[in-house]
């Protein structure tokens, strides 16, 4: 399981791309339009699930290969360093990208015309980083309809149109108009078309909408049921992967208020329509390049940033479409677990349902693979630059003007292209934000907010639903020492971000998904706080936040192995959570764990129904520990009927060692609510 000569071979793999540019089937080089959609679910294309209607995209994947197993950051920013340059986000300088070049440069200086349009997301423009040709904004999201005052064309600022403007249209109208312009210089080019869509804020052109107005009121439990029916179909996924249920955070649809289900159908009409649109756009493109006779020879890439988008940012006018740019819609948590089918959690995220996303490659001239075929092996957006470089037979320089190159970790993909295997000895590491995860073969490490790891094999469990760090402790062991190392040697991370994991807490909750409980209102976060400037909503954001536990005073806490290690130095140690999740379910309750103490003196526990409350005030239970060196079993009862908001355990009373595990807040009936480490 370890991997000791992983760093070292970054850099003969680097010289390798500089030196040995592949040979494809094609007799030339191929013209290369790589496409990216943001916030696509799973899900969300008819080839891949979904009843929205994307024949265009549907038809790519009849006659080319779709993948299974594709995989980004989670993240729109990062995703889109890492497909521009083939490294993971922070080692490429993050928006900066000062330790990396782009494949608009590579592809530039061997020879092609290079053109981008869309969404930018990172520093400076596409046309400081090897892009002759752009249209587009540089922000991370804009108004469909509006715009923002960040549109360019060609380095200069640009004027949206006050009318009849929707940014999808444009961003093929654009992209057409620039191939026009390649095409008169008799070179092989690249286009990069970089969909905002279908992003928040969620606006759809009113014969899109109209297309789905009321396809969506039997809400997302069935949506669901189908998509799954549709992937068994399709053969997607391997016979046997069980679907992950309906997690407790997202409601039945059937007990939601009618304002709130009105609401959310619409949100999901509005999606399907914008969904909907790309795919007419993505014909509209792939039209072009059959009347000029160029789509055989033409390698069309498609990809999503990362899985659908649970965070309810604040919408306007819900009871109205949002078919034009004065009303506007955030994403819903209940679609876009239905979006992610059959997989677990979102967007940023790194379980499945944030970080695997559909990816089509159609290339007629190219792909030895029978038409529609599944591609099962996994793969990366670090992949893509590594290999339209190989297919343009384009070095990667080992040096840039101005900037501090770093090895690509990405691995070209010709040989699955060509229907042979791939070879990879790199795992696939995944870091956004306080999100982790680790791909080795057919195991995946995974933490939820630098919460505590989890265990998973994808062979036999591909959603992610039976957690097998406790069964294979070494091998989990081993898989986040090689996650802390590649995070240091590999994507340069600081200390701060490589640090250890604190426990987990349950169930995995996030301030900014959809709060179901209260009827939808303009100017509301997925919270239930009403929007108030940076300031306020960031305090909302800290209260629903689910605590980790903290030593308190006197107290060293580590985490091993799934057991809590205490080293208590003085008077009054112990555990603390300061704020419980807001979202917990009524008491009473049972407090149970394992304890092995070598310490002394009396236990007690300490809890609050209230925030404004301060521990040790509130209720307080004793009990009286063994330390005696062996395992005892506690079960404490705390007959509360209302919401814990902040608990203290003290094992002892002071100097000693002590150990904790199997950790849970349950319900009487056994039913487990909050689980540690």
């Amino acid at each position: 399981m370890r991997f000791p000569k992983l760093i070292g071979s970054l850099t003969l793999a680097f010289l390798a791309f500089v030196v040995s540019p592949h040979r494809c089937a094609a007799e030339k080089r191929p013209n290369i339009v790589m496409i990216m959609v943001d916030d696509l679910g799973f899900s969300d294309l008819g080839c891949y699930g979904s009843q929205i209607q994307t024949p265009n995209l549907d038809a790519l994947a009849n006659g080319g290969v779709r993948f299974s197993q594709f995989y980004n950051t989670a993240k729109c920013h990062s995703s889109r360093v890492a497909l521009l340059t083939g490294q993971y986000c922070i080692a490429a300088g993050d928006t900066s990208l000062s330790h990396a070049v782009t494949s608009a440069e590579v592809l530039k200086d061997a020879g092609y015309f290079t053109a981008m349009t869309g969404k930018w997301h990172l520093k400076k423009q596409p046309t400081d980083f090897g892009f002759q040709r752009f249209f587009g904004h540089l922000s991370g999201a804009c108004n469909y309809f509006k715009g923002d005052d960040s549109f360019r064309l060609n380095g200069q600022p640009w004027q949206v149109p006050a009318n009849d403007f929707y940014t999808t249209v444009a961003n093929v109208d654009f992209g057409l108009q620039f191939l026009n312009e390649a095409r008169q210089t008799d070179k092989p080019w690249f286009l990069y078309v970089a969909f905002n869509a279908p992003h928040a804020p969620l606006h759809a052109l009113p014969q899109d909408y109209a297309k789905y107005e009321g396809k969506f009121d039997s809400g997302w439990d069935l949506a669901r049921e189908r998509r799954i029916e549709k992937q068994q179909r399709l053969k997607l996924l391997p016979d046997g992967v069980r679907p992950s249920p309906r997690p407790d955070h997202i409601p039945a649809w059937d007990s939601l208020s009618e304002p709130r289900q009105r609401f959310e159908a619409k949100r999901m009409a509005t999606l399907a329509a914008m969904i909907d649109r790309v795919d007419q756009e993505v014909g509209r493109l792939v039209d072009d390049l059959r009347r000029n006779d160029e789509l055989d020879n033409t390698l069309i890439w498609f990809v999503s940033d990362n899985g659908a988008c649970p965070y309810d940012r604040s919408s306007r006018g819900v009871e109205h479409q949002p078919t034009n740019g004065d009303v506007s819609f955030g994403d819903s948590t209940g679609w876009a677990w239905a979006r992610n089918t059959p997989f677990r959690f979102y967007k940023q995220n790194q379980f499945e349902g944030g970080i695997c996303t559909s990816a089509i490659a159609h290339w007629p001239a190219g792909i030895s693979r029978p038409s529609g075929a599944i591609v099962r092996e996994p793969v990366h957006l670090i992949d893509l630059m590594p290999t339209f470089a190989a297919l343009a037979e384009a070095k990667i320089p080992g040096t840039y003007p101005g900037r501090q190159l770093r090895p690509v970790s990405g691995v070209p993909l010709v040989s699955l292209l060509q229907n042979e295997s791939l070879e990879r000895e790199q795992p696939l590491h995944f870091l956004f934000s306080a999100d982790r995860a680790l791909r080795v073969q057919n195991w995946k490490a995974v933490s939820f907010r630098s919460q505590g790891w989890e265990l998973y094999d994808l062979n036999a469990d591909r959603t992610e639903l039976n957690d097998l760090s406790q069964k294979y402790p070494e091998r989990l062991k081993d898989m986040v020492e090689t996650w802390t190392a590649m995070a240091k040697d590999v994507v340069h991370v600081s200390d701060k971000q490589a640090a250890a994991v604190s426990p987990a807490v349950e169930p995995k909750l996030h301030p900014e998904w959809t709060n179901f409980d209260r009827d939808p209102a303009d100017g509301v976060r997925g919270s239930g706080a009403a929007k108030r400037g940076k300031r306020n909503s960031t305090k909302q954001a800290k209260s629903n936040r689910p605590s980790s536990i903290r030593g308190r005073k006197n107290t060293k806490l580590t985490v091993a192995d799934g057991v809590m290690e205490l080293v208590c130095s003085g008077d009054d140690p112990g555990l603390a959570w300061d704020r419980l999740p807001a979202g917990l379910a009524a008491g009473p309750y049972v407090l149970r764990f394992e304890l092995n103490s070598k310490a002394s003196g009396a236990g007690d526990v300490f809890f609050t129904t209230d925030m404004e409350t301060s521990l040790p005030r509130g209720e307080q239970i004793g009990f009286q520990p063994k330390h005696d060196g062996s395992w005892e079993e506690h079960r404490i009862e705390l007959t509360t009927k209302l919401s814990l908001r902040k608990l203290r355990l003290d094992v002892c009373a002071g100097e000693g060692a002590a150990q904790i595990r199997a950790l849970q807040l349950t319900d009487r009936q056994g039913n487990v609510l909050l689980a540690w480490p």
